[in-house]
């Protein structure tokens, strides 16, 4: 559980550091900057090659876009009825439809279901969620950062998502056998500060007092994203068939906590970044009560 551990420490850390050192302005927006362009394309690039594809595993791939095409219906016809802001709309989106499957998700996949479910958890996070975020995460991004978005201006978006070239430059190297060992080695250490300084930015930037609103607005992104996107989950898995471990783990996935990479885009597009950092702090923590809970149900 040091994962955990390391999760809560750099969360903290970036929280007391906003309130009692003064931090200098810009920093948060500094540390995104190399979250996004440096540290997840590495991350992506050391990962991606080593990926053995098995068709069997598709309910874990779908899951993901479940939780995301449905996070992005629901926001849009809630938004509309409500009067939302098409940055908060955009901002919901990410939140409540990215789960984070790897900072969270496998260290409490590995506690509930050891190694087995782990290895599950990485096909989850890999041909799934990374997949989501760097082509449907970067579109519902640069479609709600634009007062006007074109469709031309918002697939480049997508196409040069620094993330998005790395997955198929991943998926290249896999077919040609793999990095050498030193820039695979070179690629596993850049993309380890991911973690821990994208954790840091999100608590420099948590608000732990929001608008009735924006509550509200955190509230429903949370219903979604560790309650009923893991049920509708469930129901197309039972459906389709799917039993055992490989439903377990496509539920559990579906239920972490928000993605913290989605925060990260979402300020970066100028979305409404206070709903997303309060929804993905709120997330994390709930999400330790809330994926034990789900996992002795199922």
């Amino acid at each position: 559980m040091s994962a955990l551990a390391l999760l809560f420490a750099c969360f903290s850390l970036g929280v007391l550091v906003a309130r009692f050192a003064h931090p200098p302005q810009g920093l948060a927006q500094a540390i995104n900057w190399w979250v996004i362009y440096i540290a997840l394309p590495a991350l992506v690039l050391e990962l991606i090659p080593h990926l053995r594809f098995d068709p069997q595993l598709w309910f874990l791939v779908a899951a993901m876009w479940i939780v995301f095409l449905g996070a992005w219906a629901l926001a849009a016809t809630v938004g509309a009825w409500l009067g939302w802001s098409r940055e908060r709309i955009g901002a919901v989106a990410l939140v409540a439809g990215l789960s984070n499957t790897a900072f969270t998700g496998y260290p409490l996949i590995e506690a509930l279901h050891g190694k087995e479910g782990l290895a599950l958890a990485v096909v989850t996070d890999q041909l799934g969620c990374s997949i989501v975020l760097a082509t449907g995460g970067v579109f519902v991004a640069a479609l709600y950062s634009d007062g006007t978005p074109q469709a031309g201006h918002v697939i480049r978006r997508v196409l040069l998502f620094p993330a998005f070239l790395a997955l198929l430059a991943g998926l290249l190297a896999g077919a040609l056998g793999g990095w050498p060992d030193p820039l695979n080695n070179a690629f596993a250490r850049i993309g380890a500060t991911l973690t821990p300084l994208a954790l840091f930015s999100i608590g420099l930037q948590v608000q732990l007092r929001l608008g009735r609103s924006q509550l509200g607005t955190v509230s429903f992104s949370l219903a979604w994203k560790l309650a009923l996107a893991p049920f509708v989950v469930y129901l197309v898995g039972h459906a389709t068939g799917i039993e055992g471990l490989t439903l377990t783990i496509g539920v559990l996935q579906a239920a972490m906590a928000p993605m913290v990479s989605a925060a990260i885009l979402a300020e970066q597009h100028r979305l409404e970044a206070e709903v997303a950092n309060m929804t993905l702090g709120a997330g994390i923590l709930l999400s330790l009560v809330t994926v034990p809970a789900i996992d002795r149900l199922l």
